[in-house]
């Protein structure tokens, strides 16, 4: 009997359970349904961001994926994910010539922001501010620089005028031009061109655009010249040891070409040293040896720490081995491991936003892309306080060096490839003018005292130091500079058109350092500054300038 009664109570407990059930069922079904899904986890096939600045040392914008804060939730299908990472750039400052009369930084031929910021324009978004470097947008051109002695790899360029955002300063230019190498007078290459074919460069602006990239280059070489394909995924290997491209080969590299798809995670350290050992197999002395890396720079296997990256690059272009590396993609670039890889391993770095980018580098450009006539070259500006009162570098905000690093030969600086030209621009504020604010008069030493020469009516001396590709010890060069009552209007087409691209680099940055530039005065003087155009580069950046303006409003 105590049986049954206990068989009893317990089939009743299931029934009440099972009709609250339904109860519950019933009620989800109605208004309550939609409060429920708010607190619900996401569906799978969405991912929960919240966007947030991390105080580290690369200081870049990164997405943190967090399980709390519902409140702060941002669902996103992955289409609409954006991992791009830039290193934190912060504008150069005035300096007081008395307190800072020397300027010391290394050169850059990098044009991957420029063309970066053009893809961010051409689909209608405005540039991060981290992703605009001026000194790249600046050395996208070319300009018409006095050509070298025969015995010198580069020759030093230098013009001022007033400058076009603050008519009060002036505006100096400085540009050296690379000497000119043709395909016959070039030395002979061998390439490794080391391609990233993970799942992240499945999309058409990266692994297909890349390989319309690489059949420009394939076509463009000689007879005399060897190239390796590598690739690097989940596993990396060589497509196509090195080969000679002749007629015959070159069909033989571009079936390989066509051959490469992509898929697994990217083991990029692996594929790395695949690389630099295959260029150090087939080492051409008086040569170029280069490795090509082409990537959306997303490093997530292996080797993946930075520093690590960073340090093997370092080794191996301590062999003559040099590096260029180019970007591809949208949403996943990592725009700063590429620039430090590049600048690490004697190199340049570019961005390929279109197969006419992909020309511009690997086929009108080859000997600079490919031919580095001086590493580490280094620039110092001595100023003369009787001329200047203050004075501010535009852009090479990551290119600053100590005043002492001039004269080291082992600190590392950038490269000038054949033909490239490099410019920088210094405003100067003129001898009496200020805009740092006032200090107290010093209580342990007396103001600097000038010298004979500070009367001499220099502005100030321009020196620079480089070394020969294959040597280790360093050239001196210098220049002094007299001031000349020049206006915009007069200074020389490639001096002005040079100036426009600096403003338009400070408005798209919002730097504190604009004055009175605005989009309209820049489009103006860009455009009374276009020569003759011939790729038709200069006209396009006024084009960009345009759609700033209208995006900026």
């Amino acid at each position: 009997m105590k049986l049954l009664s206990y068989t009893l109570a317990t089939l009743l407990v299931f029934i009440v359970i099972a009709f609250l059930s339904l109860m519950h069922c019933s009620l989800s079904s109605g208004p309550m349904k939609e409060a429920a899904d708010v607190s619900a986890p996401p569906m799978p096939g969405n991912h929960v961001v919240k966007t947030s600045r991390l105080l580290k040392r690369d200081a870049t914008e990164r997405a943190v994926i967090t399980a709390d804060e519902p409140d702060l939730f941002l669902q996103k299908t992955p289409a609409e994910f954006n991992t791009e990472a830039y290193d934190y750039i912060s504008d150069n400052p005035f300096l007081s010539v008395r307190q800072n009369p020397l300027s010391t930084f290394s050169i850059d031929v990098d044009t991957a922001s420029y063309a970066n910021i053009r893809r961010f324009l051409n689909q209608g978004r405005m540039p991060p501010k981290d992703a605009v470097r001026i000194e790249e947008m600046i050395n996208y051109f070319s300009y018409d620089y006095p050509a070298p002695a025969e015995d010198a790899p580069f020759s030093v360029h230098t013009e001022i005028a007033a400058c076009p955002w603050n008519p009060e300063h002036r505006l100096i230019r400085i540009g050296l031009k690379g000497r000119e190498m043709s395909g016959k007078t070039r030395p002979p290459a061998n390439l490794v061109f080391l391609a990233d074919v993970s799942g992240s460069m499945s999309s058409p602006d990266k692994l297909p655009l890349l390989q319309k990239a690489m059949k420009l280059l394939v076509r463009n070489l000689e007879e005399k010249d060897r190239m390796a394909i590598a690739v690097y995924a989940g596993a990396s290997g060589l497509v196509l040891p090195s080969t000679i491209c002749d007629k015959k080969n070159k069909a033989k590299l571009l079936n390989a070409i066509d051959n490469l798809s992509s898929g697994g995670s990217t083991h990029g350290s692996e594929g790395i040293r695949l690389a630099y050992e295959t260029a150090k197999e087939n080492f051409i002395a008086d040569g170029v040896n280069r490795v090509i890396l082409a990537t959306d720079g997303d490093f997530n296997v292996g080797v993946t720490n930075q520093g690590d990256l960073i340090r093997l690059i370092e080794e191996k272009a301590k062999s003559g081995i040099f590096l260029t590396v180019l970007g591809f993609g949208t949403g996943n670039l990592k725009d700063s491991t590429m620039e430090k890889l590049a600048d690490k391993g004697n190199g340049n770095y570019g961005y390929i936003d279109s197969i006419t980018e992909a020309r511009k580098i690997l086929v009108e450009e080859t000997g600079g892309t490919l031919v580095t006539i001086a590493k580490d070259v280094k620039i110092q500006v001595e100023f003369n306080p009787a001329q200047v009162s203050e004075y501010r570098l535009i852009g090479y905000e990551n290119r600053v060096l100590r005043a002492e690093d001039f004269n080291d030969d082992k600190k590392d600086a950038g490269e000038i490839g054949a033909g490239h030209t490099v410019t920088a621009f210094y405003e100067l504020i003129p001898a009496g003018g200020s805009l740092s604010g006032k200090v107290d008069p010093l209580k342990y030493q007396q103001p600097v005292q000038l010298y004979e020469a500070s009367g001499t009516g220099e502005l100030l001396t321009v020196k620079l130091r480089y070394k020969e590709p294959a040597g280790d010890t360093s050239k001196l060069l210098s220049i002094a500079v007299k001031d000349k009552d020049n206006n915009i209007e007069n200074a020389s087409q490639d001096f002005r058109f040079a100036s426009a691209v600096a403003a338009f680099g400070m408005l798209l940055r919002d730097s504190p350092h604009k004055g009175n530039a605005d989009y309209e005065e820049v489009i103006r003087l860009a455009l009374s500054a276009k020569g003759s155009d011939e790729y038709g580069y200069r006209a396009e950046c006024v084009s960009l300038m345009r759609n700033a303006a209208s995006l900026s409003q």
